[in-house]
């Protein structure tokens, strides 16, 4: 009952309630995106859903838009600005996939959205984290968030699926607020590559 309806209708009022109360973050935010970054002040991305169905992913952008002389984009590190790792660090960046939420492509509690480019590299037992909606927050991202190597992130996404429930989701809400609180395990997140060509590398 809990996986068909109760998640859902959680989903909605904490999204919509939330977006409510956080509004002048938000709103403040926003100005300090445009002023001290640029346009646009959100960064929009194809994520894979629920079966796999692509959609936008809406976030706070955290670098800046700097090229070089031929127009190409600087590397990150170029990009980056102490704003953005603030914001990033403060797990701000993240809020604005509550709309997301509001509009049934994620979830509050979920394996993360990841690129579609990786859906033709996973084993069809780490495709099954998309048997539901992505999170915001999840199992994995409580167990160890980026400082995980793929692996192990999509054996986390998997038991997740296997055990979704009532109790389950609110262990994860209440580890997410240590770790937002504690801003710990933030780190940059590297492409997967398929399986095999990650066990090649060193987990990171």
């Amino acid at each position: 009952m809990y996986r068909r309806f109760g998640k859902r209708a959680f989903d909605l009022v904490v999204s919509i309630v939330g977006l409510a109360a956080i509004s002048p973050l938000l709103l403040v935010t926003s100005l300090l995106v445009r002023v001290k970054l640029g346009m646009p002040v959100f960064f929009v991305q194809q994520r894979a859903g629920c079966r796999g169905r692509a959609f936008n992913l809406y976030k706070f952008r955290t670098m800046s838009d700097a090229r070089d002389s031929s127009g190409a984009l600087l590397p990150d590190e170029a990009r980056r600005s102490s704003f953005g790792d603030a914001i990033r660090r403060l797990s701000i960046d993240e809020l604005p996939q509550l709309l997301n939420v509001v509009r049934g492509e994620m979830s509050l509690i979920g394996p993360r959205p990841l690129s579609t480019s990786y859906l033709d590299r996973y084993t069809p037992d780490q495709a099954r984290r998309h048997a539901v909606r992505p999170g915001i927050t999840g199992w994995s991202q409580v167990k160890g968030r980026n400082s995980l190597g793929w692996d192990a992130k999509f054996k986390n996404d998997v038991w997740y699926v296997d055990h979704l429930g009532v109790m389950i989701d609110t262990i994860i809400l209440a580890k997410t607020l240590v770790k937002v609180v504690a801003c710990s395990d933030v780190a940059p997140e590297s492409e997967f590559l398929g399986t095999k060509a990650n066990l090649e590398q060193p987990d990171g």
